[in-house]
């Protein structure tokens, strides 16, 4: 077997491959030979077929698979000897396999990119610092009271807060418009749920008062035929409830199934939760920024499209989880929708693989276990979770994988340039978009 390779791109080889044509006939014999054994054909007993005879009837099928068999061999055959590590599939191309010559063909495949990090200590991060104060566990045990809380209807105005029973029609012109009207809808006035103006519009109303409303839909409403549109809402109230917030007292805390059942204990449990959420949060964004910082200064890597398609197919497995469950076919999900994120995800996978190779990082069991444990923390059974992982083969993998990344992160910390920014609790949790977001309408 003969092999030249040509770098058309750092990311793709073009081999050409010759073998010769001494290897294809001994292929297409030993097939022949296995096939005269099995073949039934009229006139002959099963096994005594004539090789003549198989050759007329199964000779140009059997030639060609064989070739195939021994492309497929080949070129495998052919990276192992030139060393490429194939990041996808490749297309393959016969130029010659007539009878008797030897036999060549190209595989043009996409690699493994050569990577030279650029020097980590160009990144730029904020670090996240915060505690969980008495006034934060305060506050959410507010959020659990409410969220415990009961309606009680009252005969008064409906005022911001209380929960409104209403029918409502919506109008574009003098049209109703589809998926605009519900009857015995529940609306906590306040809540922000509905589009501006809606809610106001309730405020004063009384049970069985009839009222119409003008409101617009905003410009990035998710129906395109709404967006911008100025729209009429006749509504009516049933019923309005005020609300009817528990005192925080031992009978209350017997709801959440404490071995102690004090409002002491109750603290201290959501306090464990909110610390453990908020070193989740800290952390989560600390890797982001770096990961992110690692992708700025190494933006000029050609990633192989066959490791984007792989990532393109993770995200929308993820998208059709979370919006359609195991019935939703995510192939109507155009790749363009992920191209940009599967992209940047595929990119990142090679940089962070380089700084593990090139650091010599090896994977600390005693972290793994470390990460179970506080994982499991969040469940009635931990002993149990932690089983479960150990046990599981893809679920630790995935475990190790996040293991790993945190010891990259450490890596990058010990140059990266770090500037410490304290928040309180809340903002300290905020998903990075959603504060994004109202840093910009700020």
């Amino acid at each position: 077997m003969q092999v030249s390779v040509e770098t058309t791109s750092p990311i793709e080889r073009v081999l050409t491959i010759t073998v010769p044509a001494a290897r294809i006939e001994e292929k297409v014999n030993s097939e022949v030979a296995s096939t005269a054994k099995k073949a039934q054909i009229d006139g002959f007993r099963k096994g005594k077929v004539p090789v003549s005879v198989i050759k007329k009837r199964y000779g140009q099928g059997i030639r060609m698979e064989a070739v195939e068999q021994i492309m497929r061999d080949t070129y495998m055959e052919a990276l192992q000897q030139e060393s490429l590590q194939p990041a996808g599939m490749p297309s393959i191309e016969p130029k010659n396999f007539a009878e008797g010559e030897d036999l060549e063909f190209t595989a043009k495949v996409e690699v493994y990119p050569e990577i030279t990090l650029a020097d980590p200590s160009a990144i730029t991060v904020s670090r996240v610092t915060s505690d969980v104060t008495d006034a934060d566990v305060d506050t959410m045990l507010e959020t659990l009271r409410k969220q415990n809380a009961d309606w009680a209807p009252v005969e008064r105005e409906a005022a911001d807060g209380d929960q409104v029973t209403i029918d409502f029609v919506g109008y574009l012109g003098d049209e109703a418009f589809e998926g605009g009207a519900a009857e015995g809808h529940k609306l906590v006035l306040g809540s922000n749920t509905m589009i501006p103006g809606f809610e106001t519009g309730i405020l004063g109303a009384k049970v069985a008062e009839e009222r119409t409303i003008s409101v617009t839909f905003p410009d990035d409403y998710q129906a395109e035929n709404l967006k911008g549109k100025e729209a009429t809402f006749k509504i009516t109230v049933a019923e309005v409830a005020e609300q009817i917030v528990p005192e925080l007292n031992d009978a209350f805390v017997e709801k959440f199934g404490l071995e102690e059942a004090t409002v002491e204990a109750l603290r201290a449990e959501v306090r464990k939760n909110m610390d453990r959420e908020l070193n989740q949060a800290v952390k989560a964004k600390l890797k982001n920024s770096l990961f992110d910082g690692l992708l700025s200064i190494n933006n000029e890597v050609q990633v192989p499209s066959g490791l984007v398609d792989q990532e393109v197919d993770a995200l929308r497995k993820q998208a059709g989880q979370q919006f359609g469950g195991q019935d939703f076919d995510v192939s109507q999900l155009p790749a363009e929708l992920f191209q940009e994120e599967a992209t940047k995800r595929a990119k990142l996978g090679l940089l962070i693989s380089e700084v593990i190779k090139q650091n010599d990082l090896k994977l600390d069991d005693d972290r793994v276990r470390a990460f179970l444990e506080d994982m499991a923390q969040s469940y009635q059974e931990p002993q149990q979770v932690i089983d479960y992982y150990l046990k599981n083969k893809e679920q630790l993998s995935q475990v190790q994988s996040a293991v790993l990344e945190e010891q990259v992160v450490d890596k990058l910390l010990e140059t990266a340039q770090i500037t410490d920014v304290t928040l309180g609790y809340e903002d300290a949790i905020k998903p990075e978009a959603q504060a994004e977001k109202e840093g910009q309408e700020a």
